[in-house]
């Protein structure tokens, strides 16, 4: 066993900080790493919370953490900002907003650039999440960068999925456009001491009869005030509902086997494209893909003897 893996089963804060900084590097010792504190995971709750930008997901997230930890609970986060495509960097906000649990040994919070993946997370989220549930969290909150067409990558991850609205957001057709009517487990309406939110929580009440009108699971609308520290609990509550109901339908089983066997797939999706890619950078296809680049033969054929060469049939 390597020893970072020991030190993360260990409840080692550095140890498990170490582990995340490898998969986000992709360091020789990643593969080996999530080899072994894969039978140790399965075990915490999996949070997703997604929604506008500016609707307050971390502020919320803030406020929800302290609540959790009132509850005795250890809570790990994994925060997704967008990366600039210009420096690479990325401005790492929610350790701004988070600053009341610096301190807290039962909070473990990581910040992780996208680095130029769709769906709202990063490739390397699904990873971090598995090292915190390793290291022993009993809740993990997953913040995305914030809903848009392609987003939504969350639900492949979280248990249950909360899309956070705020009253004056601007048109809520178009957010639900989205998709987000249909990830959501839970709606939450943040800043909800501004006007306007009685006609938002319609709206969405409006849209679910249309979408989730003969759903299993309708999803609830609850509201909070993150700057008041109000809701918090009655939020919690309708997460805990959202997973007894998944565990008595047997939902809770079926989605994690689903993810896992998507996670599977993805793996071999991305390692196939690497070893692609290094395939074609070494020298191999240059004619053909000359051939495109000069509109003597089309891209979809060398595509193919491309995929032909790695699997004949």
């Amino acid at each position: 066993m390597h020893e970072i893996t020991k030190r993360i089963l260990a409840g080692d804060v550095r140890g498990a900080a170490r582990a995340i900084t490898c998969i986000e590097n992709d360091y020789p010792e990643r593969s080996q790493i999530l080899q072994e504190i894969f039978p140790y995971t399965g075990r915490a709750k999996l949070i997703g919370i997604t929604g506008t930008p500016g609707a307050g997901k971390s502020s919320m997230v803030d406020c929800l953490i302290g609540f959790l930890r009132s509850q005795g609970l250890t809570v790990g986060v994994a925060a997704v900002d967008p990366t600039s495509p210009f420096t690479g960097g990325a401005l790492l906000g929610d350790r701004v907003r988070m600053q009341n649990h610096a301190l807290d040994t039962g909070v473990f919070i990581r910040s992780m650039g996208t680095r130029g993946s769709l769906g709202g997370l990063s490739r390397n989220t699904k990873d971090a999440v598995r090292v915190l549930d390793a290291y022993g969290c009993d809740v993990i909150l997953i913040e995305t960068v914030g809903v848009g067409q392609s987003e939504l990558d969350v639900m492949n991850i979280a248990d249950t999925t909360i899309v956070v609205l705020n009253p004056g957001g601007g048109d809520s057709v178009q957010a639900f456009k989205a998709g987000i009517m249909e990830i959501a487990d839970l709606f939450v309406i943040n800043k909800a001491d501004l006007p306007g939110v009685d006609k938002l929580e319609t709206e969405v009440e409006q849209m679910l009869d249309l979408v989730k009108h003969d759903a299993p699971w309708r999803p609830p609308i609850s509201k909070t005030i993150s700057t008041q520290n109000l809701g918090m609990a009655d939020m919690w509550n309708e997460v805990l509902r959202h997973q007894a109901f998944l565990e008595s339908s047997g939902e809770w089983q079926k989605k994690r086997a689903k993810q896992l066997q998507e996670e599977v797939l993805d793996i071999v999706n991305y390692q196939m494209f690497v070893r692609m890619q290094n395939f074609v950078q070494k020298g191999a296809f240059a004619d053909e893909l000359s051939g495109v680049a000069q509109r003597q033969l089309d891209p979809y054929s060398v595509a193919e003897k491309m995929v032909r060469t790695w699997f004949p049939q």
